[in-house]
């Protein structure tokens, strides 16, 4: 019997371009030593340099500040531990070398505390390392101060190197007067719930600058909490199909389309002849609450058990209260039943008064969700109102399905987004519009 192997693609990410500003910092350290007539220690430097080297701006000034502030304490510290040796202990034998290892040893407490003393704590690691390359390893240098010139020297050019290449940027023109909608599904967020490296570090630093974003998604906002976390969105997403414009920042829904109290009524009253069991949302300021009742078959009450852990729903079993308006119902069943449900109710009507959804559930195969929402419910309709919101008249959208969206996004590569948003929303400054 032969067995096959099914063979995997080997994925290799493409280089990055913080690695590539990492090669161009240690050339040009190379380039400052040789000027400086190859003086001092250029490993120094490319350290400096490296540690230096972030994704964002704001982080390369946090590393830079630690770094010098280490740095110097380390230096001083060294350089004190350098006039005793050279001044006071000046015999020679074990017992000068037990006392200067005993001094050594006790001075990095000070050395580590005047760091918590200045609240850099996380740089008490470099002050530790530089003061004992310069008490341990340069000690018998024959000139010791002037490592100790040196090793700050270098650093500082480092620290210099790192900065000035992490926020060099080729001149490319800005367009803020656009108004970017992308789905979230398949088309940002890949099938493990997450964006990738490169998708979060390069969407964030065009958010920084001004870019105009706006993710739109059939899920709730709370679905949407965890893989956006860290992402600086500045304006509201368009959830549940576009039934909702949610504040992500101050968790607050900004704009609703509900279903009135008496067709609520009336759907819910249809629905319960056909013996099937739904999900009711309903916002009761700003808080997302979602009834339901008895399970009708293992997948609702799986699906129920996966979600009711977020602190952004909140389940409540029973009846819808009186006079409520409802967001949208929410069904999941075998297909062949939904696919009956959704029948009689185009029969009779309500699709004409309603936006009826109904769709294959991935995640449970043989089954499918069915969506009822109020007729405007569009992400269309929510986009118009935010370029209300925003004064922006010119959209560009992105989907993964066809003939819905300016851009037609690939499943299989959720970057495409947003390399795609770096051409449009930042081209170079020698491209006309």
């Amino acid at each position: 019997m032969i067995m096959r192997v099914k063979q995997t693609k080997l994925s290799v990410p493409p280089v990055g371009l913080r690695t590539m500003k990492s090669s161009a910092s240690i050339l040009l350290c190379y380039m400052v030593w040789l000027l400086r007539g190859k003086n001092g220690i250029v490993f120094y430097s490319m350290l400096a340099a490296l540690w230096c080297i972030r994704p964002y701006r704001e982080d390369t000034l946090t590393m830079a500040i630690q770094r010098t502030t280490g740095t110097l304490t380390g230096a001083v510290y060294g350089l004190i531990i350098i006039l005793i040796d050279q001044h006071l202990l000046t015999g020679s034998g074990t017992v000068t070398e037990v006392i200067y290892m005993g001094l050594v040893a006790f001075t990095i407490i000070p050395v580590i505390h005047t760091t918590v003393i200045m609240n850099h704590k996380n740089a008490s690691y470099f002050s530790c390392v530089v003061f004992l390359s310069i008490t341990v390893a340069h000690i018998r240098d024959a000139s010791p101060l002037l490592f100790v010139a040196n090793r700050v020297l270098d650093t500082m050019i480092g620290i210099a190197i790192g900065f000035a290449v992490t926020s060099f940027r080729l001149p490319y023109q800005k367009r803020r007067d656009i108004l970017f909608v992308s789905g979230a599904d398949e088309a940002l967020i890949d099938r493990n719930e997450q964006l990738s490296p490169y998708s979060r570090v390069n969407l964030n630093r065009m958010l920084d600058d001004g870019l105009n974003f706006v993710v739109s998604t059939r899920r709730t906002p709370a679905s949407l909490i965890e893989p956006f976390h860290g992402i600086r969105l500045k304006l509201p997403v368009i959830a549940m199909g576009g039934a909702v414009l949610y504040d992500m920042k101050e968790h607050s829904f900004l704009r609703t389309y509900v279903i009135s109290p008496s067709t609520s009524r009336e759907v819910m009253e249809y629905i319960d002849k056909f013996h099937l069991h739904y999900f009711t949302n309903v916002i009761l300021e700003d808080c997302l609450i979602i009834y339901y009742g008895d399970f009708k078959c293992p997948q609702e009450e799986d699906l129920y058990h996966k979600l009711k852990s977020s602190p952004y729903r909140n389940y409540m079993k029973g009846p819808v209260p009186p006079d409520t308006s409802v967001v949208y119902f929410m069904l999941l069943a075998p297909t062949e039943k939904l696919t009956f449900l959704y029948d009689r109710l185009k029969q009779d009507g309500f699709c004409e008064r309603l936006k009826i959804v109904l769709y294959d559930a991935s995640d449970y195969p043989g089954c499918s969700y069915l969506k009822i929402y109020n007729k405007n419910v569009s992400r269309k309709n929510m986009t118009a109102y935010l370029q209300q919101m925003t004064g922006l008249t010119t959209t560009v959208t992105f989907s993964t399905i066809e003939k819905k969206a300016d851009y037609l996004i690939r499943p299989d590569d959720p970057d495409q987004v947003v390399r795609l948003l770096q051409k449009l929303y930042e081209p170079p400054a020698w491209k006309k519009n």
